[in-house]
């Protein structure tokens, strides 16, 4: 009997209120802002809400935080709903923050009224200055003993537009001696002259991020709201806003957000990364963003499974990226069909083949005859990997040397007569004879080989771009090393094989179609492919191979 899996802490909390009968039902949200595309951390918040929706047959929202109209696009609102259905989840309802903007500015309102916030014509700079320090209180604002009466009058001059960004703000009058200093008289509303994405030119003034996030919550009567551990400072007044504007009590809850080596997880530096050319779009397929993995090769499924091996933890740690390797690796060893491909070609004439002949041969799609099979054509020039074949063998080399014997995947068991040389030394052709009784699944040849390997038919193979990717930083932990975090990027991240050979069942391939390459790797079709030429994208190599490096 297998062992019943642990909860995780918000997993408590929440069966804790269910059995309480603290909520008929949860109601759970995930709050993008539209400002990026969504990354491999957003995945571990998206799989943890909904997830808990699902677990506990309640509700989810996915609702954009969309109070920042300068930075915000329907592009990346599109790319969000796209990359959540990806990943396999449905939201109960679609929301926006600007969907409540008559009611939060109402909520303002009733603050004013209630002496609890007032306008301040302070500049950012003087209202840091006042602000104080962790160690030492603030002081108070000159303009923060307006009466109710010229606040109400001042915020309905800022809505319709009598001044210029930046003149006036809206702050909360709450402490500013207050340990916390987000307690310290922050600002709710500021004033920005821009355009937004969905209600256009209706605002000028705009809710901070604190003041919009909380009354969402509460507007849409979420029961727990969680987010990452950052926020904990925002707690108090979360809860304080809720409590003096006396409407539904959502609760916060933090958790540690995901923190990957070898990659950085801020929205503001891969946007650094794509506008100054370091990457070729969000959706490069060395970004750490859903759609980069997404166009790279990874399944959703193996992203779902690597959100659930690492947990829900209160404390941030450091996630070794191979982790999600080795679930990308285990997911599409179970479901990619195997082919043959030759990435760094070298020509294999086989001498006793009758010139202008070809057979079909059956090989495996899989590690076992579940998976079906395919016809792969033979013919008497084949294309086989350059690194197969060693001049001067070393000790416990099975594969191609002089006078070697080796078995062709599938195929029949050859045997190394010369190689021809350009120049430069560079291997240019090969010649080997083959043994007719050695066919694979008929062989009678009694002949034992320990080498195999792979193949494709010069007569019949497509052309083919190969792009090798590997990590994009050469450091586990860019975002903490000295000086700019771009100059930690891998030059190797990236390299292109112009010329390489598949077999013709690649023929009728579709864009994001994964599949191994014998004894190279993962990879799939990528969507620059073109009538002319086919491109796969590596997903991940076979093995490991950083951590041979790390041993060395």
């Amino acid at each position: 009997m297998s062992e019943e899996k642990s909860l995780n802490f918000i997993e408590e909390i929440i069966e804790a209120d269910l059995a309480t009968g603290h909520y008929g039902a949860i109601h759970t949200r995930f709050p993008p802002e539209p400002n990026g595309y969504l990354h491999i951390g957003h995945a571990k918040s998206i799989c943890l809400n909904f997830g808990l929706a699902i677990k506990y047959s309640g509700k989810i929202n996915l609702r954009f935080d969309d109070t920042n109209p300068a930075k915000e696009e329907t592009e990346y609102v599109d790319s969000i709903k796209e990359d959540v259905a990806w990943l396999g989840f449905n939201w109960t309802n679609e929301l926006y923050a600007s969907d409540y903007f008559d009611q939060i500015y109402e909520f303002a309102v009733t603050l004013i009224n209630k002496g609890l916030a007032y306008v301040d014509d302070s500049t950012p700079d003087e209202i840091a200055a006042l602000k104080g320090s962790p160690t030492e209180p603030g002081k108070n604002s000159p303009f923060r003993n307006r009466t109710i009466d010229e606040n109400l009058t001042l915020f309905t001059a800022m809505k319709a537009g009598a001044y210029q960004d930046g003149e006036k703000v809206l702050r909360a009058k709450i402490d500013m001696a207050a340990n916390n200093m987000h307690m310290r008289d922050p600002i709710i509303y500021r004033i920005k002259h821009a355009h937004h994405h969905r209600t256009g030119d209706k605002w000028c003034i705009y809710p901070m991020y604190d003041f919009a996030h909380g009354q969402s919550d509460s507007i849409e009567q979420i029961t727990h709201s969680i987010c990452t551990l950052e926020f904990i400072p925002h707690r108090e007044l979360y809860e304080w806003l809720i409590n003096q504007l006396e409407i539904f009590p959502s609760k916060q809850y933090e958790f540690a957000r995901l923190n990957m080596t070898y990659t950085v997880m801020s929205k503001r530096k891969l946007l650094q990364l794509v506008t100054e050319g370091y990457v070729q779009s969000w959706d490069d397929p060395r970004m750490p963003t859903i759609s980069g993995m997404r166009r790279r090769g990874f399944t959703a499924e193996s992203i779902r499974n690597f959100c659930e091996r690492i947990g829900i933890a209160k404390r941030e740690n450091l996630i070794d990226v191979s982790l999600l390797e080795f679930c990308v690796r285990e997911d599409l060893n179970r479901i990619a069909p195997r082919v043959m491909a030759v990435i760094d070609p070298v020509k294999l004439i086989i001498t006793n083949y009758p010139e202008g002949q070809s057979e079909e041969l059956i090989s495996e799609n899989g590690p076992d005859e579940t998976y079906g099979s395919r016809s792969v054509p033979f013919s008497r020039e084949l294309w086989i990997e350059r690194e197969d074949f060693m001049e001067e063998p070393a000790k416990k080399w099975f594969r191609l040397a002089p006078g070697a014997l080796v078995r062709l995947k599938s195929a029949y068991i050859i045997q190394c007569n010369s190689f021809e040389k350009d120049t430069e030394g560079n291997i240019t052709a090969i010649q080997a004879s083959y043994i007719p009784e050695s066919k694979s699944g008929a062989d009678t040849s009694e002949i034992k080989v320990k080498g195999t390997i792979h193949w494709v038919s010069v007569a019949h193979a497509l052309e083919a771009e190969i792009r090798l990717y590997d990590r994009l930083f050469k450091v586990e932990n860019p975002s903490q090393e000295e000086g700019d975090f771009k100059e930690y990027i891998n030059p190797d991240s990236l390299q292109i094989i112009q010329q390489a050979y598949v077999e013709p069942s690649l023929l009728t391939a579709k864009i994001g179609n994964h599949y191994q390459f014998i004894r190279k790797g993962y990879f799939c079709l990528d969507k620059e492919t073109s009538s002319e030429k086919l491109v796969f994208n590596r997903t991940v190599s076979l093995k490991d191979a950083w951590a041979k490096e790390v041993k060395k």
